[in-house]
């Protein structure tokens, strides 16, 4: 899956190896080479950003804001090859900010997820994890709404407060696992109706 662009010595390069060398070059005083940077760069930010559920208009500004901040914060990126990273984990913190407050999604917190996920390792590796969170999303937002909140404390909580998880849901503290089950399966369901989940699971 890994794309790659040729430089003028024709050798192909990776997208992430293009960002660093932009990112470098810019660093270094070349202006156009943020140009570059946006261009490639922008895309994936995008979709990162949609996952969220955010409208167009708020995905913009998400987006702009995720760019002003490493103009802002340049020299904080010491390697140009994490210029990658950088920014897709600031637009993600940005894009729950902006989710949270329009309360358009009810997801863990950037950093909470962060710590629950495996390492992040290539360029190829992060896309596809982004694309993967967001279809897993994308479900998790079709279930019930007890469904939704039961799934977000259990999975990301170390230590969930089972007696004020049941007064806020309405059940019993000993129905909170075998409910936890049914939401479960319905997940699951709904993840192997969706072709695209399938396939990066093979």
């Amino acid at each position: 899956m890994t794309s790659a662009t040729s430089d003028d010595t024709g050798v192909g390069t990776t997208s992430w190896e293009v960002a660093a060398r932009e990112f470098a070059a810019w660093r270094a005083g070349d202006p156009a080479a943020l140009d570059r940077l946006v261009r490639l760069l922008t895309p994936v930010l995008w979709h990162l950003v949609r996952a969220y559920g955010l409208d167009r208009e708020s995905a913009e500004d998400v987006v702009q804001t995720t760019w002003l901040a490493l103009v802002r914060n340049v020299d904080s990126v010491r390697d140009p090859q994490a210029v990658l990273r950088w920014t897709t984990t600031t637009a993600r913190r940005e894009a729950w900010r902006t989710a949270r407050a329009g309360k358009r999604v009810d997801v863990a917190e950037p950093q909470t997820l962060d710590a629950a996920l495996p390492p992040v390792g290539g360029p190829d590796t992060t896309v596809l994890a982004e694309r993967t969170a967001h279809t897993l999303w994308r479900h998790i937002a079709e279930l019930p709404e007890r469904c939704r909140r039961l799934l977000r404390v259990i999975a990301f909580e170390d230590r969930p407060d089972y007696a004020s998880l049941s007064t806020e849901l309405g059940i019993a503290v000993g129905s909170i696992g075998p409910t936890r089950g049914r939401c479960l399966d319905k997940l699951r369901g709904l993840l192997a109706a969706d072709p695209e989940w399938s396939d990066r699971r093979d």
